[in-house]
């Protein structure tokens, strides 16, 4: 639950079935400093959906008690974020926001799918404006932002308050500079693949000079998401998920952009091909 100073605003996102457990675990992110506490009602994984998450929505009265019990345990605000329901039958967003409301949640993110859906399929946008035309509260859109064309388009589409990345944020950190960026002028800078590897590089060092656990799991899932952006990205992949020790995926990463520096490399234009690395990223 470590964060440092610079990152604030920071919340901390809870899943549970328990209210008197969630609002024990809030309190403690209160005293922790957090700045808000978010309610995690979308994440589809099975673990999760067994004691929390999106398996919420299929018991309304449960997740009423859990609102009211997390919402006195704190004074920071309470948010929550939320699939439009279990299945294509049971489309519960606008009752839940209504419900969050009348306990004093201050702020939804919608995330348009159901929880039978998983990521298949396309966010069904309508159902954000929907919730948002009935709510009291701010509205955050999220789903299928892959780009900062999308942010807008979300925005005047659905008249969300703001919107969410999630996915995306992984393969382009930028992507909220580009969005600013695009608010402001119309148009956005794209990283250099040079700015991919002083990213990557400095990642790595940091996880190297903080000790992390799990150091190697770390590296390999961030080559995963990111390297999609770089020239023959794939066998940069390859080198890092070959070695052995974190102190070995630094010195292949730095091997692997001399190289290409010096024209040693033979980068190659690579379609968006996700599946050698299958990712875990959340709602």
């Amino acid at each position: 639950m470590y964060f440092q100073d610079d990152e604030h605003p920071i919340a901390a996102q809870l899943f549970g079935a328990n209210a008197e457990v969630m609002a024990e675990a809030a309190r403690m992110c209160e005293d922790l400093g957090y700045d808000a506490v978010d309610i995690n009602l979308g994440c589809p994984a099975k673990k999760v959906v067994k004691c929390g998450g999106s398996g919420l929505l299929r018991d309304l009265p449960l997740l009423h008690g859990i609102f009211r019990s997390v919402r006195a345990a704190v004074r920071i605000p309470l948010t929550i974020k939320l699939r439009a329901g279990w299945d294509e039958n049971s489309i519960v967003a606008k009752e839940v926001v209504r419900m969050a409301e009348g306990t004093g949640v201050e702020a939804a993110a919608i995330h348009p799918r159901t929880r039978l859906q998983g990521y298949s399929g396309r966010a069904d946008w309508n159902i954000i404006a929907e919730v948002k035309q009935v709510a009291k509260i701010p509205i955050l859109g999220n789903g299928d932002i892959q780009c900062p064309e999308d942010a807008a388009r979300m925005v005047q589409e659905t008249g969300c308050d703001a919107v969410m990345i999630g996915r995306a944020a992984a393969t382009n950190p930028w992507i909220f500079a580009q969005m600013k960026e695009y608010q402001e002028t119309g148009k956005y800078a794209v990283p250099s693949e040079q700015d991919r590897h002083r990213l990557l590089s400095g990642y790595y060092r940091q996880i190297l000079d903080s000790h992390v656990p799990d150091a190697m799991g770390k590296m390999k899932q961030f080559a995963c998401w990111f390297t999609h952006g770089v020239g023959n990205g794939s066998e940069l992949r390859k080198i890092v998920h070959m070695a052995r020790t974190p102190e070995e995926v630094v010195g292949n990463v730095e091997r692997f952009f001399e190289r290409k520096a010096a024209g040693l490399g033979t980068p190659a234009h690579e379609p968006d091909e996700r599946e050698d690395c299958p990712t875990k990223v959340g709602t």
